[in-house]
């Protein structure tokens, strides 16, 4: 079942319509040589981008580990992103995807200065839409959430929103250590039977892309240049 909910997701016709975080991923990175991934954890969706160079950055060592075998970057390294530092315009983009929630709001907001330092072009976030409760899990302690990010701050920051993850109303406020990533795309949703109801969330996200407000999560991109 949840090959087959992938085949879903990631099918290229579909996710024109139905837009998903790595259609919109895709786009935002296409033909860019150079991405500095914060916070990139042992399976980020930048391995279904075409980028020639990208760095791997994240603290928990197995998920870097991970990573590693499966060859998603170029360079790995291992750390605290709020403790890194690059030069000016390193990268042609910083991406932090579900990164942004496991920092709190002072770090937050000066990770997101430091990324559009070090980027060219943009910087790409992703993040549930406002706070969302949610425990250790994958015996990563760093993986609890410790903020919430509205659209109306984030816009106020420079960023251009877009929803994800469908109608925030079928998706459940937490995510428990028994769940973990074992689910996958029904991790959250809330009612049951799940797989029909991550079918009506995935119909619902053709609306709610273009009104974040509503939705799930939220893709938020800032031009620098």
């Amino acid at each position: 079942m949840d090959d087959l909910i992938k085949k879903f997701y990631h099918n290229p016709f579909l996710s024109r319509f139905f837009h998903t975080l790595v259609y919109c991923l895709q786009k935002e990175l296409k033909n860019y040589k150079s991405v500095l991934d914060l916070g990139c954890g042992s399976d980020s969706p930048i391995k279904y981008c075409r980028v020639r160079y990208s760095v791997g950055m994240d603290v928990f060592k197995p998920y870097l580990n991970e990573s590693k075998r499966k060859k998603i970057h170029n360079k790995y390294i291992l750390g605290d992103i709020t403790k890194i530092e690059f030069e000016p315009e390193s990268f042609d983009a910083v991406i932090m995807i579900e990164v942004l929630e496991h920092l709190g709001k002072k770090q937050g907001r000066e990770i997101l200065k430091k990324a559009e330092k070090w980027a060219r072009k943009k910087v790409i976030v992703s993040t549930p839409n406002g706070y969302l409760p949610e425990k250790s899990i994958d015996g990563n302690p760093f993986q609890a959430h410790r903020s919430g990010w509205t659209v109306e701050e984030m816009q106020k920051l420079g960023y251009k929103a877009r929803g994800m993850a469908g109608w925030e109303f079928l998706r459940r406020g937490n995510v428990s250590e028994k769940a973990g990533q074992e689910e996958g795309l029904l991790s959250t949703i809330k009612f049951y039977p799940k797989i029909f109801w991550l079918i009506v969330s995935e119909l619902t996200q053709a609306m709610t892309y273009y009104f974040p407000k509503l939705a799930f999560e939220v893709f938020y991109v800032k031009n620098i240049k």
